[in-house]
Formats: structure tokens, C-alpha cells, sequence
């Protein structure tokens, strides 16, 4: 009778009817209430605050496959074109929006195609280009002088378009990304459900989990070529993750701090800076999972301040497609791997590393063991794309 009770209490809110916008939406659900949104674009985020659900009645934002848009297209009424081609505008951000970690994960998009000037969050990025200096195409950032009341890390400048002669900024299609992230989250969070969603083209993280967070849970998610992580934990959150998408972003994965964090069943692809990021004194847990590897940097464990960093791995296939690279586990972090598999990469351990039934380049470690590795073909079969068996010859 009382789980009864419970279920007739229990609201669907429908974003668009019974809430006009997905925060409305959030604002008023309660334990045991249903966000719902529609399986269409949304130039729009979800921030979660200080939600709470309760134990057993947890708060759920169904996307059923919407994405959360981060990009807007540009406003040619604002721009100035400075010279044939060249155009200009020196508040695109609100400037108190505006520091150096915006810009170094900015980009705009071009005709849909994300253009990022050589340059990621994380990992090595090409220096900005003078204005005078860009090809049809192509766009930079000019930093100005700081303004006598401005804020700390606040910075002032300008951003440069280059167009082909001739061609107007209204016909060029260019989209610049004016949200931080798809999910946010801070403060105090918890008893949450977020599924079925994708969040694409944010400056910063597709999912950007901060604060303490209890009992929160993503299933069916997906970032697309975020200006930093597809997925990032900070200080104590704690979450776990069942299904997640990763392509295009500077990381597919960072968690920093003291998050303890658990993934099934990740694909991750196409990342700049790093595709696997683990810092701190965080707990950490990645199974039954594929990294097709071509960023900066494969895989990074390590601990920082002489804080340790811990991460089990079970079931996990890495297989590095870019230039070779090393993983790498530092002093100070513990890897613990089960039936995982590194192809075309190496690992550097200077931590505790234990290995059982792992395979790294066709060796089976620890040495002498069965080689059984990932089970890779299920992996393959199950969570990557056929786009991408295609294109790497994966059976």
C-alpha cells in the first residue's frame, strides 16, 4: 500500500506542457517525479543545484534521445568586417564569462564541422594566429587590455573570422558555442537519474559534475565534440554510469579530486587532449569498455600533492589508432586491471600496477599467464559503431 501511495504520487512532467523550459522543469520536480523531454534539439542545458531526490524516489530527467545544443549561430548584425573578409567582434561572451580555460577550449563550427585552430584544453595547442595571418576558414582570438574594474582571471579581447572575399557572414553557416556545458551539476546533489540524452557542441564538459553528489546515475548518454570533457568529476561527487558515448572531445573522460566514479559499457573516439584522465585522490572504476585512441595523450592515472589515485579496470580494450604514444600509470596512483587488452600501446608504471589476465601488445601479463585479455569481439560487437569497425577493419 505504501509503495502504492508512493507511485500515485509520482509526477510526469512533460517539458513544453507542464513546464515551459527543461529548468522550470527541474525547479519543480520532486522525489519520485519524471522530467520528460522531447526526442528533438534543445539550444539549452539542464543545472541541476542542490536537487535532491529521496532514497528509492529518485528525481529522473528522461531525454528519450534529445540533445542539448551548446552552440548558437552567429549574429551577423554583430560582427564587423575589419578588412575584405575579415570580421570582428569583441563581445561575443558576455566578459564575465571570459578567462583563459573558455578560451582554451573554445572553437566555432564551420558549415556543422568543429574547427578548433590545432588547439585543445588539455595537451599541447597551437599558438593563436594573428588577425592578419588567417586563411578563408579559419579564426583566432586577439587578447586586449584589462579593463580598471576587471575581475580576477577576467580577460578582454577580440574574435576574428576569415571568410573568402566576397562571401557574406549571414551565408558562411558558422555556430559559436555560448553554453558551458549539456548537464551541469553543483552543490549538493542527490537521488538523480539522467538518461537517454546527448549534449554536443558546450565550450566546456558535455556532463560537468561538481560539488558533493549522492546516488546520482546516467544511463544512455552521449557528449559530441565538447570544447573540454566528455564526461568530468569533481571534488566528492560520487556517480555512477551505464552507457556512455564519447566523440570528438578534447577527453573522453577526466575525474579529479576526491569523485568516486563508476562507467559500463563507454565507447570513446576522436578525442585531442587526453581519451582517459584520472587525477587525484579519487576512486575510479572503468568496465566492460572500448577506447579506439587517438588523442594527445592515451591514459593518464596519476595522483597530485602526494595524493593517491586508484582505478580498477575490467573487461576494457584500448586500442591506440593515433601516433604511438605510452600509457602511463605515476607514482603516485594503483591501477588494478582484469581481462584488459592494450593494442599498438604501451604502459609506463612507476605506481602499483596488478595485472590478471591482461594482454598488452600480444604479451599476456603478468607474464606467463593465460592469455585471455578483453573480451574483445563482444566489445567490438556491442558498443562500436559500425562507422568505426568500417574504418579501423574491427570484425
Amino acid at each position: 500500500m505504501l509503495l502504492a501511495a508512493a507511485s500515485a504520487n509520482a509526477r510526469d512532467i512533460r517539458v513544453g506542457t507542464d513546464a515551459k523550459t527543461i529548468a522550470e522543469g527541474i525547479r519543480i520536480a520532486q522525489p519520485g517525479d519524471t522530467i520528460h523531454l522531447e526526442p528533438k534539439v534543445y539550444r539549452d542545458y539542464a543545472g541541476f543545484y542542490g536537487k535532491k531526490g529521496e532514497a528509492g524516489k529518485p528525481i529522473t530527467l528522461d531525454g528519450h534521445g534529445a540533445t542539448l545544443e551548446g552552440s548558437d549561430p552567429i549574429d551577423p548584425a554583430k560582427w564587423r568586417e575589419v578588412s575584405p573578409g575579415l570580421f570582428a567582434n569583441d563581445e561575443l561572451l558576455p566578459p564575465r564569462n571570459l578567462d583563459d580555460a573558455v578560451i582554451g577550449r573554445w572553437f566555432f563550427l564551420w558549415d556543422g564541422k568543429m574547427n578548433l585552430m590545432g588547439r585543445t584544453s588539455k595537451g599541447r595547442s597551437a599558438p593563436f594566429k594573428k588577425a592578419e595571418e588567417l586563411q578563408p576558414g579559419e579564426w583566432t582570438f586577439v587578447k586586449g587590455p584589462l579593463h580598471a574594474d576587471a575581475k580576477p582571471q577576467q580577460i578582454f579581447g577580440t574574435f576574428f573570422l576569415k571568410l573568402p572575399a566576397g562571401q557574406k557572414l549571414a551565408d558562411a553557416h558558422i555556430a559559436a558555442p555560448m553554453r558551458s556545458a549539456g548537464v551541469q551539476m553543483s552543490g549538493d546533489n542527490a537521488h538523480l537519474v539522467i538518461r537517454n540524452l546527448t549534449a554536443t557542441h558546450p565550450y566546456n564538459d558535455g556532463f560537468n559534475i561538481h560539488g558533493d553528489c549522492r546516488d546520482v546515475v546516467f544511463e544512455n548518454i552521449r557528449a559530441l565534440e565538447c570544447g573540454d570533457d566528455g564526461i568530468s568529476a569533481h571534488e566528492s561527487a560520487e556517480y555512477r554510469v551505464d552507457g556512455f558515448v564519447s566523440i570528438g572531445n578534447s577527453t573522453g573522460i577526466t575525474d579529479t579530486v576526491a569523485a568516486h566514479t563508476s562507467y559500463n559499457r563507454v565507447f570513446i573516439a576522436d578525442c585531442h587532449g587526453f581519451d582517459l584522465f584520472f587525477l587525484d585522490d579519487g576512486r575510479y572504476r572503468l568496465t566492460n569498455s572500448v577506447v579506439l585512441s587517438s588523442a594527445q595523450n592515451p591514459f593518464a592515472l596519476t595522483g597530485r600533492d602526494d595524493k593517491r589515485a586508484e582505478l580498477v579496470m575490467e573487461n576494457v580494450l584500448i586500442r591506440r589508432i593515433g601516433p604511438a604514444k605510452n600509457a602511463e600509470v605515476a607514482r603516485t596512483a594503483s591501477l588494478d586491471a582484469k581481462r584488459v587488452t592494450f593494442e599498438n600501446l604501451e604502459l609506463t608504471a612507476r605506481g602499483d600496477v596488478k595485472f590478471e589476465n591482461c594482454i598488452i601488445n600480444g604479451k599476456p601479463m603478468p607474464e606467463g599467464s593465460p592469455a585471455v585479455g578483453a573480451d574483445r569481439a563482444r566489445l567490438i560487437g556491442e558498443l562500436v559503431p559500425a562507422e568505426y569497425r568500417k574504418q579501423f577493419a574491427l570484425p
